[in-house]
């Protein structure tokens, strides 16, 4: 059967809306809560996880909720200040990666920010604050405030999410063609979303219905090598 290539439609701004729940609720409404103008809230917020758990979606979806994105070159930086012309938060993706110099950097940004009025770090990580290998000063303060062991959504929440995503499409997802993507694919909720909006692209240039032929049909290697079977 011939392979066909597409290419995988621009995912949609990561938000507090289109986030998947699950069992992250509290994490969620506290995110929300700091995110509003004027808010007294913790000065850190940390978030770990396995990956796909959600933690980048939620940090990128803090940003936007002052009309401001993490940007794509500040996977260099690590960290970054976001400023909504009334405060003045401090990001940061992925600590456990940070060098020496942006360790200090961020530590620094953190005590800077604790004697701002209603501004907020938000943190993210793979580990606890006291299992990560860094500076034990910045690990002490990434655990001083609130933090969340985000969980993964199981297949029936993944299930879920894929039809509620189908749904705002105006498509109707079959069951058949859920399940092989979590047999298959790769499972985390971005990928999966991807793959979604691909085969509905696919869809609509060949004329024909969302099966699981059709999916079988455009499936590419790069999404669906690293799916359990």
């Amino acid at each position: 059967m011939k392979q066909l290539v597409l290419e995988i439609l621009p995912a949609a701004d990561p938000t507090f809306a289109n986030f998947v729940v699950g069992q992250n609720r509290e994490a969620v409404d506290v995110l929300q809560k700091a995110s509003q103008p004027n808010t007294v809230t913790t000065k850190v917020i940390y978030l770990w996880g396995l990956p796909g758990c959600g933690k980048t979606h939620l940090l990128h979806a803090f940003a936007l909720a002052f009309g401001s994105a993490y940007p794509k070159e500040a996977a260099r930086l690590r960290y970054l200040p976001v400023d909504d012309g009334r405060t003045s938060h401090v990001l940061a993706d992925d600590v456990e990666t940070l060098d020496d110099a942006a360790q200090v950097g961020l530590f620094d940004a953190i005590n800077q920010r604790a004697l701002e009025p209603n501004a907020t770090v938000v943190a993210t990580g793979n580990v606890a604050p006291r299992d990560l290998s860094l500076r034990p000063e910045l690990s002490s303060r990434l655990g001083s405030g609130l933090v969340f062991a985000l969980q993964i959504l199981s297949d029936t929440e993944k299930k879920q999410a894929l039809n509620a995503h189908a749904a705002s499409r105006g498509l109707a997802l079959r069951e058949e063609v859920a399940s092989y993507l979590l047999r298959h694919a790769r499972r985390d909720m971005a990928s999966l979303i991807g793959i979604l909006d691909a085969l509905d692209q696919f869809s609509l240039e060949t004329g024909r219905e969302i099966t699981l032929p059709l999916l079988k049909q455009m499936s590419q290697p790069e999404l669906f090598e690293k799916g359990s079977h």
